[in-house]
């Protein structure tokens, strides 16, 4: 922080209109003061009337801010005729590892419990998913569904933005095909030979990401012949696995650990009820399980009342001393006395 004497220099008349609105109007000479602030990525303070000569300008610490790593790296992908696939690099070098968020400087505070959040669904609808990039905090991770347009350019502004990212593997649910994730589905039974194809279709949809995390699948997570083989390509290729909690009867975060993949599984879904005052219960139960067990895991769909009271949710909780992590961080967190011990909220898919 720096306190500056600055001299105030009144701007030429002709720069703007006498009648123009002076927020609005296009400057014809120098630069407006805003216009130099914004430029230049420093937020200036006015002070009031008890000091009317000062002025805080706050320069951002380069140094401090965190960036993820360049995707795609050379190291972690090979061509294939669905585009470029994850795959492990040379001396231990995953996708799960590299396109992870970092977690950074340890808070001079001692958490009072940690929270990791996962906001899925992104992808499909532009607005939306532009929304969610620009509004939600950069530790909250972020699932793109395969079936969105110019998938690599959005998801590589998510990144840019400090956003972990994941992706979205539609799978069968139990009422299919009366509920239909996508022409990409994989399937149980006499279909599900062709899951690795669909697989590597899904795979090479963009670049970046994580690991994967289940798209409905009810029926599929529960059969662990069919998740056996996507398992052992998706070990095979360093990605983590995430369960979204919505099926009682999910095998994946279970069957995945048994197959060595990084896992977790989602303990609470915070927007099941889409109303304003239902999210902020359970955004506040989430609180109270971070303080009980040290870590929660949630995950949200990217609705527009989900984004706002998320982003108004997130900025009280410095105050209450509770930090927000990415999901590739939050297995570090758990012990094993409340891994897979919480019970998912979600419903049954």
């Amino acid at each position: 922080m720096a306190v500056a004497s600055i001299e105030k220099r009144v701007a030429p008349a002709a720069s703007v209109s006498a009648t123009a609105d002076p927020a609005t109007a296009t400057p014809r000479g120098p630069a407006s003061a805003a216009q130099l602030e914004n430029s230049a990525g420093v937020t200036v303070t006015r002070a009031g009337e008890d000091a009317p000569e000062a002025i805080v300008i706050t320069i951002p610490d380069e140094s401090r801010t965190i960036r993820l790593a360049t995707a795609p790296d050379s190291r972690l992908v090979e061509r294939s005729r669905y585009g470029m696939l994850p795959k492990l690099g040379p001396e231990g070098a995953t996708p799960a590892k590299v396109y992870a968020r970092p977690l950074g400087a340890e808070p001079t505070v001692k958490p009072a419990g940690r929270i990791a959040l996962l906001v899925g669904g992104l992808g499909i609808s532009q607005n939306g998913t532009a929304d969610a990039i620009a509004k939600l905090p950069a530790p909250v991770s972020l699932a793109f569904a395969p079936y969105g347009t110019e998938l690599e350019r959005t998801v590589q502004r998510a990144r840019g933005e400090g956003h972990e990212v994941f992706l979205q593997l539609p799978m069968e649910p139990f009422d299919y095909p009366d509920n239909d994730p996508g022409p990409h589905t994989l399937l149980t039974g006499p279909k599900a030979p062709d899951n690795i194809d669909k697989l590597h279709w899904a795979l090479g949809r963009f670049t970046g990401y994580v690991g994967i995390v289940n798209f409905l699948g009810g029926r599929f997570t529960a059969d662990e012949s069919a998740l056996s083989p996507v398992l052992r390509e998706l070990a095979g290729r360093g990605l983590m696995v995430i369960d979204d909690g919505s099926s009682a009867r999910s095998q994946l975060a279970a069957a995945a650990d048994r197959a060595r993949i990084p896992a977790l599984k989602i303990d609470r879904v915070v927007d099941g009820v889409t109303r304003a005052d239902a999210i902020d219960k359970e955004l506040a139960a989430l609180e109270n399980t971070a303080r009980e067990q040290g870590i929660a895991v949630a995950a949200a769909s990217a609705l527009p009342v989900s984004i706002e009271r998320i982003n108004r949710w997130a900025q009280s909780l410095e105050a209450k001393k509770i930090v927000l992590v990415p999901m590739s961080a939050a297995r570090g967190f758990r012990s094993p006395k409340t891994t897979g011990s919480l019970k998912s909220t979600g419903s049954l898919q």
